[in-house]
């Protein structure tokens, strides 16, 4: 039988080239949740922004980001239920 072994979650990964340019990948995509995956020639003014490879807008950009729903799992009151009471507030 094979073993089951899983692949390590993708890291973000900074990489710059020669000229400046500055790119900001996950999983091989540009992508940068802090701010733009792309900085051509490491001019600010012509950032591009990138979420998992798709280019955005900076407006679309600032709108996903602010687009996070829900809670933290334990903020959760479906997920209480499954922890002790010593851990209720």
């Amino acid at each position: 039988m094979k073993s089951l072994e899983k692949a390590p979650w993708p890291q973000m990964r900074r990489l710059v080239k020669e000229d400046g340019t500055i790119a900001w990948t996950w999983d091989n995509k540009l992508h940068n949740w802090d701010g733009p995956a792309l900085i051509p020639e490491g001019n600010k003014k012509n950032a591009e922004y990138y979420i998992y490879g798709i280019h955005k807008t900076k407006g679309e950009w600032d709108e996903a980001k602010k687009d996070w729903e829900g809670l933290p799992w334990y903020k959760n009151p479906s997920m209480k239920a499954f922890l002790d009471d010593g851990y209720r507030n």
